[in-house]
């Protein structure tokens, strides 16, 4: 009788061991987990500018959708988390608009030398009906952008040999991104375009496997790549953002107030970005320029007319052409 008692005991406690753990599962059911995984330093500004969306979005939907920021390529590369978003395996990623052309080809405009005038019509782009537009075009591969978040003009940084005018690049391997377009614009210039990971580029740079490379200041000073490339050529060739995505797997099981929510927390951390890198990109420029880095300021009339059969070769592509031709005529 005593154990049959203790049997009935047991069950009993196990039964109610499971309830506690059901409730407690379907409470933890009860938020949404979103994970955002993107290249870059906990340091850098469009890092933080992540975070930011994600405590907007905790805060709007009272911490019923979290967003979890994994950096520093802990999820995989560019390309990795991209493939990761189509196959609904990772919620969402931060990626340059060069590596997204490989994936939605109407943004390797982005990634055309000199396609913007200045800052101001660089914003007005982005937050214009031709970004909105494109921010949508990659739906049809799985993907929908969110946000741009500004990275800058990228310039050429090398090792051994400064770079004043396009001549100087001739005979220099010089990493660029994975991207097509990247490659044919340092091509253009004369160099030898070297597509590398981010992730891998310092130890390329320490190695010799290539000369230099290029990118915006930020990104220039917190890679530490200044501590092996000593000459930086503001030439600022081209403006690539970066853009904010969404796996549209993930984007369709959000509410509608989810969906909501979240555009305006993009929206935000937008805004909120732009701040950011200004000061980042002031401070970045003193700091390379105390670790003994020579800052040059070329004639970069010099690389836009070098460039030039470059940007007349899209007329053979009518979408990117037009493209062109829409962002020259925004005032």
């Amino acid at each position: 009788m005593l154990r049959k008692n203790l049997i009935k005991y047991k069950i009993v406690v196990g039964s109610i061991a499971l309830l506690f753990l059901l409730v407690s599962c379907a409470k933890v059911s009860s938020v949404k987990h979103l994970r955002l995984a993107h290249g870059l330093a906990p340091t850098h500004p469009v890092h933080k500018a992540m975070l930011y969306l994600s405590e907007r979005m905790k805060e709007k939907s009272n911490g019923k959708v979290i967003i979890d920021v994994y950096p520093s390529q802990q999820l995989g590369t560019e390309r990795q988390c991209i493939e990761l978003l189509q196959i609904g395996g990772l919620a969402m990623t931060k990626v340059s608009a060069s590596v997204l052309e490989g994936f939605a080809p109407e943004f390797k405009v982005f990634s055309l030398p000199y396609i913007f005038r200045d800052d101001e019509q660089k914003f007005k782009v982005f937050e214009g009906s031709i970004g909105k537009k494109l921010l949508l075009s990659p739906q049809k591969y799985r993907l929908r952008g969110l946000c741009y978040y500004d990275a800058g003009s990228r310039s050429f940084y090398t090792k051994n040999k400064p770079i004043y005018k396009p001549s100087d690049l001739i005979g220099l391997k010089i990493r660029t991104q994975e991207s097509a377009t990247s490659v044919k614009m340092v091509n253009a210039l004369g160099a030898s375009a070297t597509p590398i990971a981010w992730g891998e580029l310092y130890t390329a740079l320490q190695q010799g496997v290539v000369d230099g490379a290029e990118n915006n200041p930020p990104s220039f000073y917190l890679s530490h790549h200044y501590e092996v490339c000593k000459y930086y050529s503001l030439d600022e060739h081209t403006s690539v953002p970066d853009v904010l995505l969404i796996s549209t797997e993930v984007w369709s099981e959000l509410t509608h107030q989810e969906q909501k929510w979240l555009q305006e927390s993009a929206d935000e951390s937008y805004r909120y970005e732009k701040i950011l890198w200004q000061k980042a990109t002031q401070n970045a420029l003193e700091e390379v320029q105390k670790a003994g880095v020579k800052i040059i300021h070329p004639d970069k009339s010099l690389f836009e007319k070098k460039v030039q059969p470059l940007i007349e070769s899209y007329k053979n592509n009518p979408v990117i052409y037009n493209l062109i031709q829409n962002i020259k005529a925004v005032k």
